[in-house]
């Protein structure tokens, strides 16, 4: 079972792969689910899946773990945000922070949309405590996983048991992409 923000294979379902793509900074396709899905042909993944792409080295990624919870994310800050901002800016570079999370256990719907807030809660201490003036970019992405069978856990939040081990997997991979690893 995933939830997910990404460009391609974004929502809530079964997945059978996830894939974190580099594309160049200056990357304009505008059809970016067919562009993962000519990704995944070319590495012969099959079924549905889900596609988050990044202008930041893939092979950079940051694995944290924490009781059985992993967290994958390639961190890229070009340009941060604070979500509330009223207006875009005009100066665009890119930069993006993708989180792929694995979860041992089965979580409910609710759980799911819980353990997406709390990976963000998460990436957002980070950035708060290694100085970055903003809550994130503008194209940052979230992918939740867990298994689609056993009991459902109702909770995910930062003082649920595994939204705890979700939030400081996360607080760990984002601070060692940023070079502020504790």
């Amino acid at each position: 079972m995933a939830i997910s923000s990404a460009v391609s294979g974004g929502g809530l379902g079964i997945v059978e792969w996830v894939l974190n793509a580099q594309v160049p900074s200056d990357y304009r396709r505008t059809d970016p689910a067919a562009h993962v899905a000519e990704i995944a042909a070319a590495c012969e993944l099959a079924g549905s899946g889900a596609g988050l792409l990044t202008a930041c080295d893939v092979r950079d990624y940051r694995r944290a773990s924490d009781g059985g919870v992993v967290a994958d994310a390639t961190v890229g800050i070009g340009q941060p945000i604070w979500a509330a901002d009223d207006a875009p800016s005009r100066d665009y570079r890119p930069g993006t922070i993708n989180l792929v999370v694995q979860i041992p256990v089965r979580l409910s719907e609710a759980a799911l949309v819980n353990a997406v807030a709390t990976a963000t809660e998460a990436k957002t201490q980070a950035l708060w405590r290694a100085g970055v003036s903003g809550t994130g970019t503008a194209t940052d992405a979230v992918c939740v996983l867990c298994p689609q069978d056993g009991r459902a856990e109702p909770f995910a939040g930062p003082r649920s048991v595994w939204g705890a081990r979700l939030a400081r997997a996360v607080y760990a991979a984002v601070s060692e992409g940023l070079g502020a690893g504790e």
